[in-house]
């Protein structure tokens, strides 16, 4: 048996009753931290929480050499860890393919994902969310302003009418982790000076949210990681008023449905 755990957004808490019970059953837990990570805790401390050693694998481990973890699948009940819900990653649907190519039996428990959170905490409402994008370091795509890629997508969804949820990059393996304040100032820059929501530290015990002009959100701090971009399109009544209460959105900046 693969189960696939999500961890949630935070810490070794945030987990859902039935991962935690799934995961303090497994006779092994393989974990990736690459695509996120929780802020709130460490792999020791995860691991004693649940009294599982937790072997963390690289995006080579995971992507380029599964083996390790198909093989103890077909011996022993394996578990595979990730933040967030763990089927957010088109990886790790990979993976559960190569298990099933392998007549491994597989399963999915999901946890809290960032998208669900930006949604709750920002007021915006989750259905009116088109596609997401994510906004790389400059030195990771060679460039220093905002890919067009990313510009288009979130053009598209603004002339639908839709919200952009934004991630911002991180690169976990040396904690190096976007801020929203550096995100806000390319997008002010290298696109245009719009209306933006910052959403930090969801999950934790004191998440932000903080709504302003891009230039605003550039001059401002949000604390440590993770953070995240909203991009609004046409807005509700609700979600406007939303932004106002719970994200000090200037009243001038909002144009409601």
């Amino acid at each position: 048996m693969l189960t696939f755990i999500g961890l949630g957004l935070y810490d070794e808490r945030s987990i859902t009753v039935e991962g935690r019970d799934a995961l303090r059953d497994a006779d092994r837990a393989f974990a990736e931290f690459y695509t996120s990570k929780l802020i709130g805790t460490t792999v020791e401390d995860l691991s004693a929480h649940h009294g599982l050693d937790i072997e963390v694998r690289d995006r080579a481990g995971t992507e380029q050499d599964p083996t390790p973890i198909l093989d103890a699948a077909e011996e022993e009940d394996v578990v595979f860890l990730t933040a967030g819900d763990t089927m957010i990653s088109t990886t790790h649907v990979d993976l559960r393919l190569r298990a099933v190519e392998r007549d491994i039996e597989t399963r999915v428990i999901h946890g809290v994902t960032a998208q669900s959170a930006a949604s709750g905490l920002t007021g915006l409402q989750n259905y009116r969310f088109g596609k997401a994008v994510t906004l790389p370091f400059p030195y990771a795509h060679g460039g220093d302003d905002v890919p067009k890629s990313v510009v288009d997508s979130i053009e598209a969804n603004l002339e639908r009418g839709l919200h952009t949820l934004v991630y911002l990059d991180i690169k976990a393996h040396r904690d190096e982790y976007m801020t929203a304040s550096t995100a806000a100032e390319m997008f002010a820059d290298g696109w245009e000076d719009r209306l933006a929501v910052v959403v930090a530290r969801a999950g934790s015990p004191e998440p932000l949210v903080a709504a302003d002009r891009f230039s605003a959100l550039a001059e401002r701090e949000f604390g440590g990681p993770l953070h995240m971009l909203v991009i609004p399109g046409d807005l509700h009544h609700v979600e406007a008023e939303a932004l106002e209460t719970l994200g000090g959105c200037p009243s001038e900046l909002l144009d409601p449905l």
